[in-house]
């Protein structure tokens, strides 16, 4: 293995989510999300697939935490479930069996060392609160408030760090935009970005809320995605011309951008509405003006100085990105290399995305996921051998610690994700896991990447 340095106090983790592992949909008084919901229509899910068992994670969290403590995973990412707290997202009192369980979980991650990290909003939105307007309605904004206090309260005894959304680019483009997603509407451009900022208003009311509730001091971030772009040399217009397309704005980039959310709720800055105007004018299924467009987006997005209360960290989602210089994006050559979802294979970004995303907004920076889908299979000798995955690790990760030698203060990586899952719209078509599960049986075979990841934890503790 290719040695690759990291500081001794790195925090190694990996990641997962409720609608994606849990299960036990209608348990112990959960409620209905949106995805449970949007899982029945017809021809959504690639494999006609929905998350009612997933990886019955309800029922075996502990042997799933126990292989994490195996392997030497010092830190856990896992989202509660909005529904299992509040069945209806606003209900008068919480439901103490959706607590007791997220209990059992934390304390089974206390008792084997590994330290919990709670993503209050994972995209399973309460279906009662949907029905009602959702993230359209001033009323889902203060209820999500509501829900993060209360589970900042409960859990803070116990659990330090803290995200309150995870992924809003992808929230808002897939599930209001496109329609992929949950609920899987298809607004216009000016109705999404409407979502953006409620969003980014539950985000900005939610902190003070949650540090108020908490019974210690806590930390508290969130899990931002979108473009980045990592230069063609290391020429210095090159470097700036990739960083410069990193927070473009262009109609391909509204919404699947860092910037579009970040700058908001980090820097307290509105988008440049200006220069997309034309762009979302042109989206409208109606004779508005170009003049109503800017109004109506100043009119929203005026209180940006509002929507950024200090943050602890920034989570960034990483994947993958584009090259680019000083003459543009680099077109990438036949045959690319691609993941079994067919997403390009470019680790540089770990290195120049993270340094330019730090540059921007000062913050300390955890991996909050990263990892590929592998045409996994179980092999004749009953094992899962998964060497395109350690290599897709490997070259990320010695990318991201060039990032750490030039000074980006990344405190950790958490790997997405522990165990196959429900793989939203792609439903178990696509696995991520270090650990394989045969649904069939729903039996856990860690991969080879699962003991690559054990001694890679080893070796950076040395």
């Amino acid at each position: 293995m290719k040695h690759i340095n990291f500081p001794k106090d790195f925090i190694w983790g990996t990641a997962s989510s409720s609608y994606q592992t849990e299960g036990a949909y209608n348990r112990d008084g959960k409620g209905a999300s949106i995805w449970d919901t949007f899982c029945q229509k017809s021809g959504v899910i690639a494999d006609s697939s929905d998350g009612t068992l997933a990886c019955c994670y309800y029922d075996n969290y502990e042997e799933d935490i126990r292989f994490m403590a195996d392997a030497g995973i010092r830190a856990y990412r896992f989202s509660v479930s909005w529904p299992r707290i509040f069945p209806n997202g606003d209900d008068p009192a919480v439901n103490p069996l959706g607590l007791a369980f997220y209990d059992r979980v934390i304390d089974c991650c206390i008792r084997y060392g590994i330290q919990p990290h709670i993503t209050l909003f994972h995209w399973d939105l309460p279906q009662s609160l949907s029905d009602r307007g959702g993230w359209l309605s001033a009323h889902t904004i203060e209820a999500f408030v509501r829900y993060a206090a209360v589970i900042c309260e409960h859990f803070s005894d116990r659990v330090t760090y803290f995200s309150t959304i995870n992924e809003p680019q992808i929230i808002t483009k897939m599930g209001y935009y496109d329609g992929l997603h949950a609920p899987g509407y298809r607004l216009s451009m000016l109705e999404t970005l409407d979502i953006l900022h409620a969003l980014a208003k539950a985000h900005a009311l939610a902190v003070p809320a949650m540090r108020r509730a908490a019974k210690k001091p806590v930390k508290i971030g969130f899990s931002s995605t979108g473009n980045l772009c990592y230069p063609c040399s290391e020429n210095e217009a090159d470097i700036c011309a990739a960083r410069t397309m990193t927070f473009a704005n262009t109609k391909e980039n509204i919404l699947f951008c860092h910037h579009i959310f970040c700058d908001a709720v980090i820097n307290g800055l509105a988008p440049d509405f200006e220069a997309l105007a034309p762009e979302i004018t042109a989206d409208l299924k109606s004779d508005d003006t170009l003049n109503f467009v800017t109004q109506h987006l100043k009119n929203v997005w005026n209180d940006c100085s509002e929507l950024n209360p200090p943050l602890d960290f920034l989570g960034l989602n990483i994947y993958n990105g584009r090259k680019a210089g000083a003459d543009g994006f680099t077109k990438r050559y036949a045959g690319f290399p691609k993941t079994a979802l067919k997403w390009p294979v470019t680790p540089e970004v770990m290195n120049w995305g993270t340094r330019f995303l730090y540059e921007r907004y000062h913050l300390p920076i955890f991996i909050t996921e990263n990892g590929l889908s592998c045409n996994d299979h179980i092999f004749l000798d009953g094992k899962v051998h998964d060497a395109e995955r350690i290599d897709f690790l490997t070259r990320y990760l010695l990318q991201l610690s060039e990032s750490i030698k030039e000074g980006t203060p990344v405190m950790g990586y958490f790997h997405w994700s522990f165990t196959d899952n429900f793989e939203w719209h792609s439903g178990y078509d696509e696995r991520f896991g270090l650990v394989y599960i045969d649904y069939p049986t729903q039996k856990r075979i860690p991969k080879d990447s699962y003991y690559w990841y054990r001694n890679l934890i080893a070796d950076s503790a040395e």
